[in-house]
């Protein structure tokens, strides 16, 4: 008994094994560190993409060219699930009197909406801006399909950007046809019914310079500047979020990867090959973020979602997930997760929640976004249209909080 009992004394329990658990893709989009600027810049921009939607359906419909145009409640309500307008299109509508104008169609006896004479003015705005910058927009064309492999991308894809391109709505006639010399639209072999938009003009190499490229020219060419020039010749701009912890080790890796070369956006590089090792496989990762930088550099807001970029992902020769490439840099992008998308910025080219350097399509856009900010404020007073936009220290409108603001 004695014996039994020491036994069970001297008897130690299995030594348990904790294996450490596999992070999970949204679990490192949610421990990513936030930025206020931008989240607070995304907060506006959600409700925005929902008034680009509306407002896209109206100026698609045909009526009488006396009559602008204008849409039923009735369709735009069956349409509120797919709009993202958890309270009906009449709720979201009546939010924005500064953008939309609901009546009673004297014809169809039922209530319509329609676009207000200031939304009329900025979205001719924002056309006129387009049609007097075609020259730039051809560039944009040609840069994008110079950093496609086979100098070749799925016309779908560009469509689904045609609007962060600052491309007109009739691209394939105003832009591609008329310029036959530089671009060509061919059939997929691949998929029926499907065309493909291809470079044919013979670009000069020396014409195409990175975006980055002109940044570190510009640094180094500063007087005061305090960083040695061998350093910066393959480095990318840097700027974190506010309180996010820099360790040691994290700086470490920055400065490794700040020096490692990498191909460019506009170089050929060799269509298959796989590197195994540690270094190429960071070479392959700079060269992807060295090509989605360029991407952002010439989008209009320099901003795009994720889904839409990751399109043109087997083109540009990225064999990488593009959204884990973006919180892997947090100094180059800042990814936000509001209103329903994922949605990237280029860091370096926003400043208290603007543009730096703005264009007159972005600071037409910019008069749409502050008529959403206004809200029903300034009808009170019997305005018609807004008094004026007034802007904080964060760069956004001094906004008042209401119940309904939240749709």
């Amino acid at each position: 008994m004695l014996t039994h009992l020491l036994e069970k004394l001297n008897h130690k329990p299995p030594t348990t094994v904790f294996r450490r658990r596999k992070t999970t893709s949204a679990e490192y989009v949610a421990s990513r560190n936030r930025d206020p600027t931008f989240e607070k810049l995304m907060d506006k921009y959600k409700n925005l993409f929902k008034v680009i939607a509306i407002q896209d359906l109206i100026l698609g419909t045909t009526t009488n060219a006396a009559a602008p145009p204008a849409v039923s409640l009735d369709f735009l309500n069956r349409l509120s699930q797919r709009l993202h307008l958890n309270r009906g299109a009449t709720h979201f509508l009546r939010k924005y009197p500064h953008i939309f104008n609901i009546f009673h169609h004297p014809i169809k006896l039922q209530p319509y909406c329609t676009l207000t004479e200031t939304a009329l003015k900025i979205t001719q705005q924002e056309a006129t801006a387009i049609n007097a910058t075609l020259p730039l927009v051809v560039t944009r064309l040609v840069r994008l399909l110079s950093m496609s492999v086979t100098k070749t991308l799925p016309l779908r894809a560009i469509f689904k950007v045609f609007r962060e391109l600052g491309l007109p709505d009739d691209f394939e006639e105003s832009v591609i046809l008329k310029k036959s010399d530089l671009f060509a639209l061919v059939d997929s072999g691949n998929e029926p019914n499907t065309h493909l938009l291809k470079l044919v003009g013979d670009i000069p190499k020396g014409e195409l310079v990175a975006a980055v490229v002109n940044w570190r020219v510009v640094e180094c060419c500063k007087e005061d500047c305090g960083v040695d020039r061998n350093e910066i010749l393959y480095s990318f701009k840097h700027s974190y979020p506010p309180g996010m912890k820099l360790k040691r080790s994290f700086k470490a890796k920055v400065k490794e990867w700040h020096q490692l070369k990498y191909v460019g956006p506009y170089e050929a590089v060799e269509i298959g090959k796989k590197r195994k090792n540690k270094i190429g496989m960071m070479e392959m990762e700079k060269r992807a973020v060295g090509i989605v930088h360029e991407f952002l550099s010439l989008t209009v807001e320099k901003m795009v979602e994720v889904e839409k970029i990751s399109h043109f992902r087997k083109w540009f020769g990225i064999d990488l997930n593009v959204r884990d490439l973006f919180l892997d840099h947090p100094g180059i992008f800042y990814l936000s997760t509001k209103g329903y998308r994922h949605t990237v910025f280029l860091r370096e080219a926003y400043e208290r929640g603007c543009l730096i350097e703005p264009n007159p399509v972005y600071e037409a856009r910019r008069k749409l976004l502050d008529l959403v900010i206004l809200g029903r404020r300034g009808l009170s007073r019997g305005h018609s249209e807004p008094t004026g936009v007034c802007q904080g220290e964060d760069g956004f409108t001094e906004e008042v909080k209401t119940d309904s603001d939240e749709d």
